[in-house]
């Protein structure tokens, strides 16, 4: 059995007339023997192809070598033709031809309009790392719609501003309590990853967070005290989501610890993934969003409301495609996207914030002034 792989060319064409009378899956090979049976010899056939005669015969040569089949047949005195095995693979090409053709109509066009991105100089591309987001999406299909492309990426908040100081990505997407404390679980994750004078915060919106329950609540789960109480079973986010970080926190502050908790023993990666989780029967609760929660038809009893934060480095901050970013976020057509998501608000959406004030971890000693000269 061998093996089929599949190329595509990128080519600059001013005149599309001809793009009809292509071929739209090729094959050097599949060229090479048509222009054989075709011509009857390798010099015609070369011509034809605007090769040496050399090449083509080296090329012939080569994928008999590669196939374990002759592919042509010469006998002294006669037109070159192809051997039987030869004709079963242009037989195999044009089947192939034929029943896929709108298939690969569909692929030839949809790899034009993405490549067409990288040609119109009005388009723009950001890549973004960010946590599990429900609005995130949506502002990626609306984004697209405007020109700019979000290349998206989803993994815990911490993974996230990682990608960012490593340069694997333009932006990070991480939450967090307002004016979280400087003891808190959320100063010590996001600390030592996020510098003032080297990063800059975009403001993203609010959402809800609470407990994610079984349709209608069975249980009357309001608070961590009830799941503690219950003994629910509650299924964890994986370590490093900003969930882990933040029900972290929540405990601190009521001052339970984690084991306190019924923990299942599967932790999940995503909102959705949790909210599965209890769907299925497996879990009783787990520490979610809210549109995560109401578009399953979950329970939800709300905790917490926290800020979503776009983060980028300084130096990305004027580029064309963040400022083209920075001004969708605050147009009217977002904000009511963003509005009408069951839990989430806008609140300084595309603007540029002070991660000294928002986030305020970080003390800085003022130079002590040399003395007085005598």
């Amino acid at each position: 059995m061998h093996s089929v792989k599949l190329h595509y060319t990128l080519s600059h064409k001013t005149d599309l007339s001809t793009v009809g009378d292509e071929a739209l899956l090729s094959h050097p090979l599949m060229d090479l023997l048509q222009a054989v049976a075709q011509h009857g010899s390798i010099s015609a056939a070369a011509r034809s192809l605007e090769l040496s005669y050399r090449h083509v015969w080296g090329e012939l040569k080569r994928w008999e070598e590669v196939l374990g089949h002759e592919l042509i047949v010469w006998e002294k005195g006669q037109s070159a033709r192809l051997t039987e095995f030869g004709d079963k693979l242009m037989w195999a090409e044009r089947q192939t031809q034929a029943r896929l053709a709108p298939q690969l109509e569909a692929l030839r066009a949809d790899l034009e309009r993405t490549f067409a991105v990288a040609f119109d100089p009005d388009a723009h591309v950001l890549t973004l790392y960010a946590s599990h987001d429900d609005a995130l999406p949506r502002l990626r299909e609306h984004a697209a719609g405007h020109g700019l492309h979000l290349d998206m990426r989803f993994c815990g908040s911490v993974d996230a501003i990682r990608a960012l100081n490593e340069g694997r990505c333009t932006l990070a997407g991480f939450h967090t309590q307002s004016h979280p404390a400087a003891q808190s679980h959320t100063a010590m994750a996001y600390r030592d990853l996020l510098q003032p004078g080297l990063h800059k915060i975009i403001g993203f919106a609010t959402r809800t967070q609470g407990l994610i329950t079984a349709a209608g609540n069975p249980q009357q789960l309001h608070t961590l005290a009830d799941v503690v109480r219950t003994q629910a079973r509650f299924v964890q986010r994986s370590p490093g989501t900003g969930t882990r970080v933040l029900l972290d926190d929540l405990l601190q502050q009521s001052q339970w610890r984690v084991n306190d908790l019924n923990n299942w023993p599967d932790e999940e990666p995503s909102h959705t993934a949790l909210a599965e989780a209890i769907a299925s029967g497996r879990c009783d609760v787990g520490l979610g969003i809210e549109s995560t929660a109401l578009a399953r038809g979950l329970g939800f009893a709300p905790l917490v409301q926290e800020q979503f934060h776009l983060v980028c480095l300084k130096s990305a901050l004027d580029t064309p495609a963040t400022l083209a970013l920075r001004a969708l976020l605050q147009s009217p057509a977002w904000l009511t996207l963003l509005n009408g998501l069951p839990g989430y608000q806008a609140q300084d959406s595309g603007q540029v914030q002070s991660l000294n004030q928002l986030l305020p971890w970080w003390t800085f000693s003022r130079q002590k002034k040399p003395p007085a000269k005598r």
